[in-house]
């Protein structure tokens, strides 16, 4: 799908793994940082948690990376990972319980929901349309899969997300509060969003 000035593409290309762990970490930072860090590390298990298929791209027109989109299936994650892969960057006990407090993030996976696994748009290219677009290529692709929803979760400290995803047709569902570990986390609460593909096609 070509845009003014970029293009939305399924998949991630290799070329572009390092520049969207950058993105990510530079999106997430607050929300992970007291888990995954040192931020080396933090980005090297980024990088081999990637599932390159399970992401949506923008593509600017010099082929630079601007955004990405992920989704989570039963097949796999945009960022995914296990606990031998947290053991392999942070060591036996390291890995252990990172993997124990990052499995509080995880969530369900239903038939006909596409559950969207973090969105992020390079800052130099915010206001260009660019997470719309990626939002549009979520729904769509969903919409492929023969499914009725997407899901997003969105944290409280981040209103501006959740201004995006309300403008494109996403609606509040529910608000879970973490408690004690918003000292881990670094947010207080996560609001549950729902986009109806029967109501944006209507």
């Amino acid at each position: 799908m070509n845009h003014q000035g970029f293009t939305i593409r399924p998949g991630l290309a290799a070329g572009h793994i390092d520049q969207a762990c950058d993105l990510f970490w530079e999106a997430f930072r607050q929300k992970l940082t007291i888990l995954l860090k040192p931020e080396d590390k933090a980005l090297a298990f980024v990088k081999s948690a990637i599932g390159p298929d399970h992401a949506i791209s923008a593509i600017a027109d010099d082929g630079s990376l601007l955004g990405v989109a992920g989704f989570k299936t039963k097949q796999g994650a945009f960022v995914g990972g296990d606990l031998d892969d947290l053991r392999a960057i942070y060591g036996s006990w390291g890995g252990f319980w990172r993997g124990l407090l990052l499995a509080m993030l995880d969530r369900e996976l239903t038939n006909d929901i596409l559950l969207m696994d973090g969105i992020f748009v390079d800052p130099k290219a915010r206001g260009q349309g660019v997470g719309t677009a990626l939002l549009d290529a979520v729904a769509h692709t969903a919409h492929q899969r023969g499914l009725s929803k997407v899901r997003l979760d969105v944290i409280d400290i981040n209103p501006r997300a959740r201004a995006l995803y309300e403008r494109c047709g996403f609606r509040a569902i529910e608000t879970n509060d973490i408690g004690p570990f918003k000292h881990l986390f670094g947010f207080q609460s996560s609001t549950t969003m729902h986009l109806d593909l029967q109501d944006s096609a209507a």
